[in-house]
């Protein structure tokens, strides 16, 4: 099994860092968690809650917030403690049915919010440039994918510096919105007391739950904390998960403040002046103005949005790489994944759009969050269970109070699920002309969902099921040892840079004198890829005349040389020509691609070396 998003796993070194300065190398991961808890989908249900109910659902974000603040400090735990994020420990837990059951239920959450981020950026666009449709908008979402790409090839350190900068813009956009709605403060403080209305209520403070505790946050969350590398001491660990979950009750209390200013803004400018049923960004952007007396108020609101929209694109893409590659164990290449997950949102968007008008977003988010509610329970039991599980966790395993409250918060979560579908089913079924397909689709669907739920909750704990075994590699063979064995033959990628030199060096002292070296070189003009070996361009003159250089070089110093050109894409060319020539090893330069062509064409490194087939690669 790979390390959990290896691209940045332990590229952060806090080993030899003191003071504050520890403290900052460790704040990050949560910044990008934090986003999720404050995307376009949380802005639909915290002013629809707003405008309906005024200040009376507040106590919901308030319970949802300490909910996310104990599931988050679970992550860290079982991310620094275990090195495993919370896809790889379920596939190493869970038989193979429940844990294509559970990745399906995690790719729908993935995909739900993305879908509320797709919608939200679309609108935020639509308010500050009316001439661009709303279509058009979610047309636009596309090309976000590449920004994402662009800073995680820059590094961790720059994509979370990216996202801390937009979570600022959002926050500070909605204090200035806050100080002009002017909204009463023992208002706001008797909204902290429980209670629900009525089941239009209940749905809103189900999605609000949904939006805030998202199930693909505790996969990433999981997941970012090991991109902190340190000393794997009892006492470094301990130090690890304290300033981690810092960095959580600092990011994720920013989150509670910008989903408590949006919820109040809509009580105080809508609720208090009798619009109840502004569930509407569009409308709540419209409002804001007439009913606040401000002008910038509704620029602020549509910057924030966009700024929630993109910042928050980012935890959907990299979720998704954490459940696929810890689910599956398959990996893709980044770019195909993202766009993979954006067009899953987008299909949604443009069809609800189409048929049933841009007027219809609203619901359409709602919805996604509701949706992502009920994948909660699937991600927070397992969680629940690792983390309670002393055999795995040892000293580091969650006291008892941190686990009743988990469970307290969880049968909460599932319990209200479980209320909203079954008054959802019982309406289908009483009022509904469908009722035979409901009958044979949703019923079914929700049954088996149930029984995978019960068993996700009670087999581990009334049986004594022990993890599977992982075997991160196959049964190692006999080793045939033989330390005159000589290498005949050693290839050499080369590319016409500074880095052949040492590749070409570092062959001869691997094989010494008697070995003979082969320079592999692929050319990648585009008539290359068309034409193959038929193409007969400038530069591949240019390149055979380079080979027949380096070749000349190398026999004046009685080496034997031969070289092969190769066309068309290096990380099937290179292993073709190798593995045709029969050479004991492969030597390569490490130079590779860089930004733009690593996200179009990936590394040229990783692709030769799924393609070796049992010959060494040897990297320089």
């Amino acid at each position: 099994m790979n390390k959990s998003l290896e691209e940045v796993n332990s590229s952060v070194n806090t080993s030899h860092k003191t003071g504050y300065k520890k403290i900052l190398a460790f704040l990050g991961p949560a910044y990008l968690i934090s986003v999720g808890y404050m995307d376009p989908g949380n802005w639909a249900t915290d002013i629809a809650g707003g405008s309906k109910f005024g200040y009376s659902l507040i106590w919901v974000l308030v319970m949802s917030n300490l909910i996310a603040l104990l599931l988050q400090s679970f992550c860290v735990r079982l991310g620094v403690v275990r090195g495993q994020d919370l896809a790889q420990a379920s596939r190493e837990y869970y038989p193979k049915f429940v844990n294509i059951f559970l990745y399906i239920l995690a790719e729908i959450a993935i995909a739900a919010c993305d879908l509320a981020e797709v919608l939200g950026m679309a609108i935020g666009i639509n308010l500050l440039f009316p001439e661009v449709s709303l279509l058009a908008g979610v047309s636009i979402t596309v090309l976000d994918s590449f920004i994402l790409l662009f800073l995680l090839n820059k590094g961790i350190k720059k994509l979370e510096a990216f996202i801390i900068s937009l979570v600022a813009l959002i926050g500070i956009s909605f204090l200035i919105q806050l100080i002009i709605a002017k909204p009463v403060p023992h208002e706001i403080i008797a909204g902290l007391i429980p209670s629900i209305k009525n089941n239009e209520a209940l749905l809103i403070a189900i999605g609000i739950i949904g939006a805030t505790v998202m199930p693909h946050n505790l996969y990433l969350h999981s997941s970012l904390v090991q991109s902190r590398k340190f000393e794997r001491t009892p006492s470094d660990i301990k130090k690890a998960i304290r300033y981690n979950t810092i960095d959580s009750a600092i990011a994720l209390n920013l989150a509670l403040f910008v989903n408590a200013a949006i919820l109040i803004l809509a009580a105080s400018a809508f609720f208090k002046n009798g619009q109840y049923e502004v569930t509407e960004i569009k409308d709540a952007h419209q409002l804001l103005a007439p009913m606040l007396g401000n002008t910038l108020a509704p620029i602020l609101f549509a910057l924030a949005l966009i700024a929630a929209g993109q910042s928050s694109t980012v935890t959907g893409t990299l979720a998704g790489q954490v459940v696929m590659e810890g689910y599956l164990n398959l990996r893709l290449q980044p770019w195909i994944r993202r766009l993979l997950t954006r067009m899953i949102a987008i299909i949604p968007a443009f069809i609800t759009i189409l048929v049933f008008g841009e007027d219809s977003t609203g619901k359409l988010l709602i919805l996604s969050q509701v949706i992502l509610s009920l994948q909660l329970g699937f991600a927070v039991i397992p969680l629940i269970h690792f983390v309670s599980n002393k055999s795995k966790m040892g000293q580091f395993v969650i006291p008892l109070w941190q686990k009743g409250f988990a469970w307290l918060a969880a049968t909460i979560i599932i319990g209200l699920n479980i209320k909203l579908v079954y008054v959802e089913l019982k309406d289908l079924l009483l009022s509904s002309e469908y009722t035979l397909l409901v009958s044979f689709t949703l019923v079914p669907i929700c049954i088996i969902c149930l029984i995978v739920l019960l068993y996700v909750v009670f087999v581990p704990l009334v049986t004594k099921q022990t993890a599977k075994t992982t075997k991160f590699h196959t049964a190692p063979t006999q080793l045939e040892i033989n330390p005159s064995n000589q290498l005949n033959t050693i290839a050499v990628a080369v590319d016409f840079s500074d880095a052949d030199n040492k590749a070409i060096n570092k062959a001869i002292q691997l094989g010494g004198n008697k070995t003979k070296v082969i320079l592999v070189h692929v050319l990648e003009s585009a008539g290359a890829f068309v034409y193959g070996e038929q193409t007969n361009d400038l530069e591949r003159e240019e390149d055979l005349e380079l080979l027949k250089n380096y070749q000349s070089q190398l026999i004046s110093k009685q080496i034997s040389c031969e070289y092969l050109l190769g066309f068309g894409n290096p990380k099937t060319a290179i292993p073709e020509m190798v593995l045709k020539a029969e050479c004991d090893m492969l030597v390569m330069g490490t130079h590779g691609h860089k930004t733009i062509k690593d996200i179009l064409l990936g590394t040229t490194v990783e692709g030769v070396r799924h393609n070796l087939k049992g010959i060494p690669l040897v990297l320089v």
